[in-house]
């Protein structure tokens, strides 16, 4: 049996087959198309040149929120031409499979949790911290229950506004994600050496965002991706560990925080999650 994986980011798509749900047989990267029309044209065109058998069902995930019933994006900042058109039809309309849809976070996370860093473990909170902040609670290898989503990036951390002022949102994401990073600063956070004390802050600023993350959701873990902690330079795992437990200042325990370990392929395995449980 022949399934496809594919997870669409905004600035790369990955598309994958897999025949056991257990590994990936092949895939393929390309840059994420502007036009809705001409992603979904590649997508079947790469699927088409993976495999030439019939597949029996496809998942996978696409950045930004999603439409109520899980078929594509109802708002995105890059995406902005796949806003309100339906993914899960125009594949279904080639291929007239099952088509499982949900947001690329969450995939990711799912992957962590199940074939990654998680692995074992029952409650992961897992953030992505990279052009923006995302993040998802996984619970005994399903996404959480939620009526609108998971948004920790969107949560009010610099209150006082003393860091980001008053034109500015005072979200986590606007304080510790790399456009956050290059809009306050001028410079990509890659040309910003290791060694500056803005890798410090910034560290700061994510274990504030992290502590509201144990009160709230009370992982066993948390696992963190995206380019801002996997990078090089980066923000250090060891520097947010230490101002995470200041933070909680002994009120509760700090759970495990490690980084994701399955890099590009998380979303890819997160879709295979997903078949897994409806197949």
């Amino acid at each position: 049996m022949t399934y496809i994986l594919f997870d669409i980011g905004g600035t790369k798509t990955r598309v994958a087959v897999s025949e056991d749900l257990e590994s990936i047989i092949a895939s393929e990267s390309f840059n994420t198309p502007i036009l809705f029309h001409d992603g979904i044209k590649k997508i079947i065109a790469t699927i088409k040149k993976l495999t030439k058998k019939t597949p029996i069902a496809m998942a996978g995930g696409i950045r930004g929120p999603l439409l109520e019933d899980k078929s594509g994006i109802q708002n995105d900042a890059v995406l902005n031409n796949w806003i309100n058109k339906s993914v899960v039809a125009a594949l279904q309309e080639h291929f007239s499979i099952p088509v499982y849809l949900e947001n690329d976070t969450a995939v990711a996370g799912l992957g962590e949790a199940i074939y990654g860093a998680g692995k074992g473990l029952e409650i992961i909170a897992y953030h992505s911290i990279s052009t923006g902040v995302g993040g998802v609670k996984i619970v005994n290898g399903a996404v959480d229950l939620a009526s609108v989503g998971f948004e920790p990036g969107h949560q009010i951390v610099d209150i006082d506004r003393t860091i980001l002022g008053d034109d500015i949102s005072p979200t986590l994401e606007n304080l510790v994600s790399g456009t956050a990073v290059k809009n306050r600063f001028g410079v990509e956070p890659y040309e910003i050496p290791q060694t500056d004390v803005v890798w410090d802050e910034l560290a700061e600023y994510l274990a504030q965002g992290l502590r509201n993350t144990i009160l709230y959701w009370s992982p066993d873990a948390i696992i963190l991706g995206g380019s801002m902690i996997l990078g090089d330079p980066r923000i250090s795992i060891d520097t947010i560990r230490k101002y995470t437990v200041a933070a909680l200042n002994g009120f509760v325990p700090a759970p495990f925080i490690t980084t994701a370990k399955m890099g590009d392929e998380a979303g890819l395995y997160g879709a295979m999650a997903i078949l897994k449980q409806y197949q």
